[in-house]
């Protein structure tokens, strides 16, 4: 019975480095769609997201069902409540995913991206996509220390809206408020996914050592 049960709490996190790594191909397939102008990939990831919200299902399907059934204690009801909160963090960082593929979509024909600021965007979405991939391998190992260095990269993620904002706030600006506002939510939304990642991270953290790092979201 108990190796039902471990084998159960295992499976959870196999579920969600599942999700991780479909949000991974979100992320590099909605930028594709914004530095390219292609609207068919853009609908690609919006009509995906449907499958990472159903498997966002499922995972809290079994972590209620074990939290009802075997009423766990200590270190697996940190794990089942960690979960939770993990999955809630990888549909939302899919759904930033299709933010940025709707306003792909939304500027077609032409590419939502000025030349001016496509290496900033372009290193913001790598920055992303890198650290949706850590955190997939952070979930399957549980590894602390990886999970530890996925704070560096969400450093650089920091520096990189700060230089978009200059870019798009400078003198030399000729592309105007539309292509600004654009911008100004781009750098949000690769911003905001590299943050749940990290918030994911620090969520394995808990798990394996029963300590909340202090940059875990509240």
């Amino acid at each position: 019975m108990r190796d039902a049960y471990t084998e159960q709490l295992d499976s959870v996190f196999d579920d969600l480095a599942g999700i991780c790594r479909r949000v991974e191909t979100a992320v590099e397939s909605a930028t594709t769609a914004l530095m390219t102008g292609d609207p068919t990939i853009a609908q690609e990831v919006i009509s995906a997201d449907a499958e990472i919200d159903r498997m966002r299902e499922e995972v809290e399907e079994t972590c209620f069902s074990l939290l009802s059934l075997q009423q766990p204690v200590a270190g697996d009801l940190r794990t089942v409540v960690a979960a939770l909160r993990m999955v809630s963090e990888l549909e939302r960082m899919g759904d930033l995913s299709v933010h940025v593929a709707k306003i792909a979509r939304l500027r077609v024909p032409d590419v939502a991206v000025p030349e001016q600021v496509r290496p900033t965007v372009a290193r913001m979405a790598q920055v992303a996509r890198t650290m949706v991939g850590q955190v997939s391998t952070v979930i399957t190992s549980r590894d602390v220390e990886a999970a530890i260095a996925l704070g560096k990269a969400d450093e650089e993620m920091d520096q990189l809206r700060r230089t978009s904002f200059s870019e798009l706030l400078g003198d030399d600006w000729h592309h105007g408020v539309e292509a600004a506002v654009d911008i100004a939510l781009l750098g949000r939304y690769y911003e905001r996914i590299a943050d749940h990642a990290v918030s994911i991270a620090n969520r394995v953290i808990f798990v394996v050592t029963g300590h909340n790092p202090s940059t875990v979201d509240a």
